[in-house]
């Protein structure tokens, strides 16, 4: 059954505004080497070394946009405040942090651009950071205390959050709506999840994805008036350099794992679930000119849509078809398609839908291979994105995901 497109999309584009640096922390399995350290401060850590990287000074930063989900430390509220400030912003540079959920890390880079492009800034730091291994067991009926025989509610909330009651079905299970309704095989959606793990390693073995990492060590930030903050890993862990997911995986391997939702998506072919940080800066094209900056690319356009919540999974394809139908663009001219791969059955819905050359999408692998941290993937697949059309001398590319509870989100890049 097609997908019509949207009568109405919230779309913004842009002449001048420009992806200059972008950086990301390992992406490390939930409950391993990662799993004590607050977002917070994984994405201070991403933060810093963006500005060591790039060059650039956070003195010259006029906000600071950040993207995170699930409340994983008691601080929580402060997460874009603090990022900010132990990252070398200064004090009078407001945070805010934003939340469109699974779209959250491409929402704040078109933010970012929205800011600039009115002239309320020339810089911006757009940091992304998710702790899934801290997501809380949490209660919200007993701040009065606990009725006598009264049921405790406790519950996982890494796993509760997946439901959408609106619709009595969890993100799994829009993916098997979108499976039946698009005829995916589990043979298929196996297939293309050994075809991403195959991608990612072969992108981690020729050292394009050590080109956006940062290695992570026990650390301590200091800021001159601020109490330290500190980075501890988990366990015997000194030193983390590369994303701990990514691993030989064969179709053969894929095929004996079980089914999580009762049709094709399993374990095996869903995003990984995982703990990091990205950060990005966005300049404005004066700031460009002045410091004289090569950018990795230019921010041409952004889209975000509503789709129906039981296939909340097809976001990408309304969102993608905005952006064409805004800047004039055939899917053709396209040269890289980045899709986050929450699920295996989603990406393929979203493939036929559009009628997407595969050679073109993912190219490095995606997140059932190198994983998931909420708040952070957006910005890894623009950034990601942006250093795909470099190597490979592209010109336009899109960045791309589907949002829980009925959303898709897209932007469009050109290389610089």
């Amino acid at each position: 059954m097609p997908m019509t497109n949207p009568p109405r999309a919230l779309v913004s584009q842009w002449n001048d505004v420009w992806l200059l640096a972008g950086v990301r922390t390992p992406f490390v399995d939930y409950t391993q080497a990662f799993s004590l350290i607050s977002p917070i401060d994984l994405g201070i850590k991403a933060a810093r070394e963006v500005f060591a990287r790039s060059g650039l000074s956070p003195e010259d930063v006029g906000t600071v946009i950040a993207a995170s989900m699930a409340q994983t430390s008691y601080d929580a509220y402060l997460l874009p405040r603090h990022i900010g400030l132990y990252a070398g912003v200064p004090t009078h540079v407001p945070a805010q942090l934003v939340q469109r959920v699974c779209g959250s890390g491409i929402e704040i880079i078109g933010h970012a651009a929205d800011t600039l492009a009115l002239g309320r800034a020339s810089l911006a730091l757009c940091t992304g950071a998710e702790s899934m291994s801290r997501n809380p067991i949490a209660a919200y009926t007993h701040r009065s205390g606990f009725r006598l025989g009264a049921p405790v509610e406790f519950k996982d909330f890494l796993w509760e959050a997946l439901m959408d009651p609106a619709v009595d079905t969890n993100m799994g299970g829009t993916a098997e709506n979108l499976a039946r309704r698009y005829d995916i095989r589990r043979s298929e959606v196996d297939a293309y999840a050994a075809r991403s793990f195959e991608r990612a390693l072969a992108a981690q073995s020729s050292g394009f994805l050590a080109g956006e990492i940062c290695p992570v060590k026990n650390e301590t930030f200091e800021v001159k008036g601020l109490r330290p903050r500190s980075l501890r890993l988990t366990g015997k862990e000194m030193l983390v350099e590369r994303d701990t997911h990514i691993r030989p995986t064969s179709l053969e391997t894929l095929a004996k794992i079980r089914p999580a939702f009762g049709g094709v998506q399993t374990g095996g072919n869903s995003s990984a679930i995982v703990d990091g940080a990205a950060a990005a800066l966005v300049g404005s094209g004066e700031f460009v000119k002045r410091h004289k900056i090569t950018p990795l690319a230019r921010i041409v356009a952004a889209a975000a849509v509503g789709v129906p919540p039981e296939v909340m999974g097809i976001g990408p394809v309304s969102a993608i078809r905005a952006l064409l139908a805004a800047t004039g663009l055939k899917l053709a001219k396209i040269d890289r398609i980045e899709i986050n791969e929450a699920f295996g059955a989603q990406v393929l819905a979203c493939v036929r839908e559009l009628g997407i050359d595969e050679a073109r999408l993912n190219v490095n692998g995606g997140a059932i291979a190198l994983g998931h941290p909420l708040g952070a993937t957006g910005v890894r697949l623009v950034f990601t994105l942006a250093r795909e059309l470099q190597r490979a001398g592209a010109r336009y590319g899109i960045a791309s995901a589907c949002i829980g509870g009925g959303q898709g989100i897209a932007m469009l890049l050109e290389r610089a």
